[in-house]
C-alpha cells in the first residue's frame, strides 16, 4: 500500500490538473492533500483523483469559506471517518480515517498552522496527547507540520526547542518518523523560504509500533511538468510518499 501526503498549495489553483496528473504517475493508494479548499480547482482535483479509481473521499473543507486551507484523504479503498476526544479542535487541520482494505490501517491527516497564528501548539499538544493514548492499532499520522528537528531538518536556524521537542516525544510514544527510520540523518529539505532560500523539513509521516514491521520506503518527490525544470513548478512542498506491505 502507497501514501501519499502532499501540500498542494493554495488549493492547486491552475495548477490542479497537472497536480492531478503528477499523483496518478505516483499511484498512491490513498492520498492525503493538504491545503485542499472547496474552490473549483480543488473540486477538479477531488473528481480527476475519482477518476484514477481513488472514489473513497473524506474532506474538511468548509464550503462557507472555499478559499480556506483544508483537507482531502482519497483512497482506493473505503474509508470510515474516525473521531476521538484526543484529536485536535484546529477547525478543518486535522482528518483521521480508517482504510478498510486487508490489512487496514489508520491515516490522521494534518495540516499545523504557522507558529504566529497562536494556533500552532494546541495541535501538535493533541496530536502527541492522542497518539500517547492510542489503542486502535496500525496507524500513521502525515501532513505538514511546519516543525522540525533543529540542526537537522533545517538549513538555516528556524525551529524552536518546543517543535523539537513534539518530534522526539512522538519517537518516544512509538510514533516513528518514516524518513527518518528508512534513511537516518540524511538532509532533506521539504519547502524553501521565497526570501532567504533556505531548506527545511517541514513534512513528515509518523508511523507507530503495530505499523512499523510493514513500512519498506520513504521518500521525498518534487511535482514535475515536462520542459519546466523548477522545483516548485507544481507546489512549494515536496510530496511524501510512503510504502508498506
Amino acid at each position: 500500500m502507497r501514501i501519499v501526503s502532499w501540500n498542494i498549495r493554495a488549493g492547486g489553483g491552475v495548477r490542479a490538473e497537472l497536480i492531478a496528473k503528477q499523483l496518478c504517475r505516483w499511484r498512491g493508494d490513498v492520498v492525503a492533500l493538504q491545503e485542499f479548499r472547496a474552490t473549483p480547482p480543488s473540486r477538479r482535483l477531488a473528481e480527476a483523483l475519482a477518476t484514477q479509481g481513488l472514489t473513497h473521499q473524506e474532506t474538511t473543507i468548509d464550503r462557507a469559506l472555499p478559499a480556506a486551507n483544508r483537507l482531502l484523504v482519497a483512497s482506493r479503498c473505503p474509508l470510515e471517518l474516525m473521531r476521538s476526544r484526543s484529536a485536535p479542535r484546529e477547525p478543518g487541520r486535522w482528518l483521521l480515517v480508517r482504510v478498510l482494505a486487508q490489512p487496514g490501517l489508520i491515516v490522521g491527516a494534518m495540516h499545523a498552522p504557522n507558529r504566529v497564528s497562536g494556533r500552532k501548539y494546541p495541535l501538535l499538544d493533541a496530536v502527541h496527547s492522542l497518539a500517547r493514548s492510542w489503542r486502535d492499532g496500525p496507524a500513521l499520522f502525515a501532513g505538514d507540520t511546519n516543525s522540525g528537528r533543529i540542526g537537522l531538518d533545517e538549513e538555516a536556524p528556524a525551529f524552536n526547542q518546543r517543535e523539537d521537542r513534539w518530534m522526539q516525544a512522538l519517537d518516544d510514544a512509538g510514533w516513528h518518523d518514516a524518513y527518518r527510520r528508512i534513511h537516518g540523518d540524511k538532509r532533506v529539505y521539504t519547502w524553501y523560504s521565497p526570501n532567504g532560500r533556505n531548506g527545511f523539513r517541514l513534512d513528515q509521516a509518523f508511523v507507530n509500533r503495530s505499523l512499523l514491521p510493514r513500512l519498506t520506503a520513504a521518500r521525498y518527490r518534487w511535482g514535475r511538468v515536462s520542459g519546466d525544470g523548477r522545483r516548485e513548478a507544481l507546489s512549494d512542498h515536496a510530496a511524501l510518499i510512503v510504502d508498506f506491505d
